[in-house]
């Protein structure tokens, strides 16, 4: 931790470091250093070159005016410089939030431009609200409901759906319907009636951000690749030949205003919020984990939350949408030399600037090059290597995967990201249900007992079986542990005289469990069979007492560690000398 990031000692219990805790900003503010000052001030106006181009096309994404995305990026760039914890994470319109707004405010705005917009701030009035509750609330584990594989298929599958909806822009023809397979067949029905000078401006765009990002990585591809399609199109006068283009913007910066909606229309609105809220919170907190790792920094999750929340509100109350942190803008900010969260703050002017003194600079902006820049974005979120990966090292997760990207794709977003969560549920209660077990022997040369499925070598002593269960004991796998102990036993090739549990992976034990242990016990001693523990932690241990389980397996059944457990039986049952 830098010095900048402590407090003076005197100031410790005073009112302005609780401030400062709360609202980050003022103390970006009170210890803010001159020579921070020319690598925020270069880094923000690198940032909003990025900014502007991608804004727009994400708001088009979104199904709202262009101006929307502007509006919203100023919006969360200065309630994230006061509220949020992180030095340099950059919130902003996000290409993965994109098709979930559109397919939810879409359909009740009813054609309506005005309506659709006023749908879209209230939608994210209402991630903000859930995203503060749950900070406050110390909840923001929620978002761990999207595992790794899960995520990596709904990003895929949130990847075709946003493809589709761009093609249509991108080809410069109109297709009917909202889901995904419906929109891809309509541009393959009307895929002869494409504007050449569309689809070329398009692709150039796109191969523009892909080889000037590789080649020059540190260079503004995105502002590069707007730029040259904006004067090619004024140069050609390529608007009058069938190439739509952005416009002239609305002047000036929006009023605050809260929105209002029907009642009818809060509860579509609530559950589309809470799917984003799952969507963003997970991408605003690994990124933020992500570059604060980076940069030796800890990262606050619930003040996080908090902070993109209050962003989200204000983004609201300005004519915005929800929006998420981006790693891709986080990563121009951190090349271009930022410092603190004035980064953030210079952006937020420039765009001000361009709304206020220059309007007309995106007159000749073809609305190809912004559906380019999107299909560019949707690319990122495919994550091939991690999909070969999951295939290569566990076929289940891969298989989670592409239920996950197929239930975008088939159902839609919201119910795949519902699909998405439920997936992941399920395959968190599949492992706690039938979790990995083992039975343990004496490896040579390696200290302790192991798997003698990884060690076949491993000496075993007749009559002791070792058995470890990797999982907590409860209702749902207290089946499956007595049925397997009980198969080891019917299996052994020796009369089994102990069966040892290797506790220690075991880190609790509910009352179904605790009757399973008691029967076992019982079954097991009726066979002449001694049932011992090793290694049970102290907490399990008291629950044991609790439940009543030593009247039938007494005190004297519970050893310290697996290789005391072994040394009684060799010294009791096979009358060998204990190991030194």
């Amino acid at each position: 931790m830098s010095d900048r990031d402590t407090l003076p000692a005197s100031d410790s219990a005073g009112f302005l470091p609780a401030l400062e805790r709360w609202v980050p900003g003022f103390g970006v503010i009170a210890r803010y250093q001159r020579q921070d000052a020319l690598r925020d001030l270069g880094a923000g106006l690198v940032l909003s070159g990025l900014l502007v181009p991608q804004g727009m096309a994400y708001a088009m994404l979104a199904g709202l005016p262009p101006i929307t995305g502007l509006y919203t990026t100023v919006a969360v760039l200065v309630a994230y410089f006061l509220f949020g914890p992180s030095r340099i994470l950059v919130l902003g319109p996000d290409s993965s939030l994109g098709p979930i707004i559109a397919l939810t405010v879409l359909p009740l705005a009813f054609g309506v431009e005005d309506r659709a917009v006023v749908l879209a701030s209230m939608l994210s009035v209402f991630v903000g609200v859930i995203a503060v509750v749950l900070g406050i609330l110390r909840l923001g584990f929620i978002a761990d409901l999207l595992s790794k594989p899960v995520r990596v298929g709904y990003l895929a599958g949130l990847a075709v759906t946003i493809l589709a909806s761009q093609l249509p822009r991108l080809l410069g023809i109109r297709v009917q319907g909202r889901e995904t397979l419906d929109v891809l067949a309509g541009v393959l029905d009307r895929l002869p009636r494409a504007q050449p000078v569309s689809v070329i401006m398009g692709l150039v765009v796109i191969a523009t951000i892909i080889v000037v990002g590789r080649v020059y990585p540190k260079a503004p591809a995105v502002l590069i690749a707007a730029l040259g399609a904006t004067l090619c199109t004024w140069w050609f006068d390529l608007s009058g030949r069938g190439v739509a283009v952005v416009g002239v913007l609305p002047q000036g910066i929006p009023s605050l205003q809260w929105p209002s909606v029907a009642l009818r229309d809060v509860a579509t609105l609530l559950v589309a919020a809470g799917g984003i809220a799952l969507v963003s919170l997970a991408d605003s907190v690994s990124t933020a984990a992500a570059f604060g790792a980076k940069r030796g920094e800890a990262v606050h999750a619930d003040r996080e939350l908090i902070a993109v929340g209050i962003a989200d509100i204000l983004a609201g109350i300005v004519h915005g949408f929800p929006v998420s942190a981006s790693g891709s803008r986080t990563a121009v900010a951190e090349r271009a030399g930022a410092a603190t969260q004035v980064t953030g703050l210079v952006a937020a002017t420039a765009v001000v600037a361009l709304l206020v003194f220059a309007p007309g600079a995106t007159s000749f902006l073809p609305q190809p090059a912004l559906a380019g820049i999107v299909v560019v974005a949707a690319f990122s979120l495919i994550d091939a290597r991690e999909f070969f990966t999951l295939a290569r090292v566990r076929r289940s997760e891969f298989i989670q995967a592409l239920v996950a990207a197929c239930g975008v794709i088939v159902l839609g977003v919201l119910n795949g990201l519902a699909l998405a969560v439920v997936v992941s549920v399920l395959n968190f209660f599949r492992r706690a249900w039938w979790p990995h077990d083992a039975v343990l022997g004496d490896a040579l040369g390696i200290p302790g007992f192991h798997d003698i499925a990884f060690h076949p070598d491993a000496r075993v002593d007749p009559g002791l079986i070792i058995y470890r269960f990797d999982a907590p004991l409860f209702f749902a796998n207290a089946r499956a542990f007595h049925d397997r102990v009980l198969e080891l036993v019917e299996n052994a090739a020796d009369e089994v005289r102990w069966v040892v549990v290797a506790a220690d992976p075991i880190t609790d034990i509910e009352a179904t469990a605790a009757e399973m242990l008691r029967d076992l016990d019982l079954e097991l001693n009726a066979r002449g069979i001694h049932f011992v523990f090793a290694g049970m932690k102290d907490p399990v241990r008291a629950r044991v007492r609790a439940y009543d389980l030593e009247r039938e397996i007494p005190p004297e059944s519970f050893y310290p560690t697996v290789h005391a457990a072994v040394k009684a039986y060799r010294s009791q049952v096979l009358g060998k000398h204990p190991d030194p």
